[in-house]
């Protein structure tokens, strides 16, 4: 049986939404994102968010239907076109602003966006 004290702790551990990342999956926070791009080498500035957020919200946006990388990418490109497109994000994400996104983003990239076989000996 859980006391009191303990019901209390467990709901402080629970997460609450950024502000800022609306769109967000519910077991994302920004600090995982952080320690996330760390080990992918990478240190994130505000157009690195702002992709983040863009993806999140393309996701939210198709839920219902499966991630297509294609138009997902397209989609991508478009929305950054001003900034240069897929040639800008990946300056920002070099091993793929989807596969290296989406995994920033806590989200499940589409398939496609990763080959784990490229580079295995088989």
């Amino acid at each position: 049986m859980t006391s009191l004290l303990d019901a209390i702790k467990e709901d402080e551990s629970v997460t609450t939404k950024d502000a800022r990342f609306p769109h967000a999956p519910a077991d994302w926070t920004r600090e995982l994102a952080v320690k996330t791009a760390q080990r992918e080498g990478l240190m994130l500035g505000e157009d690195h968010w702002e992709a983040v957020r863009a993806l999140q919200q393309y996701y939210v946006k198709h839920e219902e239907i499966n991630i297509n990388m294609r138009e997902l990418h397209d989609a991508l490109d478009e929305k950054f076109h001003g900034k240069g497109g897929m040639k800008y994000l990946y300056q920002l994400f070099p091993a793929g602003p989807v596969a290296q996104g989406c995994l920033i983003a806590g989200l499940k990239a589409p398939a496609g966006a990763t080959d784990k076989s490229f580079g295995s000996v088989v």
